[in-house]
């Protein structure tokens, strides 16, 4: 058993991360002490080493917590919907690649058709007149 410090440093974390983490109903406790310590055991390092890869895949805590309740009743769900979570997490993350790549371009246009001189003043900035 490990108390949340103990937990937090084996992890890479910080208590307030494992706080948070609970808060969210996204990990529990094995027990309490009587006077109140955490104490967790090691499916919590399973499940914070889990959260912390969904994490860097971009995945939402909302996500993240559906993840880990299909995989604590996996016989229960199926191969479907855990990629039908994935499949909507790509879909959004093109739509957002779509709309930066949109942006970085017209963004780029004026700033290519800006001269950039130092001599000149800004009052004919080609960059100013097409934001205005």
């Amino acid at each position: 058993m490990y108390r949340i410090g103990e937990l937090a440093k084996k992890c890479g974390v910080t208590t307030d991360t494992l706080r948070f983490y609970e808060k969210n109903a996204l990990i529990k406790p094995a027990n309490r002490s009587e006077s109140g310590y955490r104490f967790y055991d090691e499916q919590a390092i399973k499940e914070v080493t889990f959260i912390l890869k969904a994490k860097d895949l971009g995945l939402s805590l909302e996500e993240i917590k559906e993840l880990l309740e299909i995989r604590l009743e996996a016989t229960e769900h199926s191969c479907a919907e855990v990629k039908a979570i994935t499949s909507a997490k790509l879909k959004l993350i093109d739509s957002k690649i779509n709309e930066l790549t949109q942006i970085r371009n017209a963004l780029k246009r004026i700033n290519d058709a800006c001269c950039g001189h130092d001599n000149d003043d800004a009052s004919h900035c080609s960059i100013l007149a097409a934001l205005e």
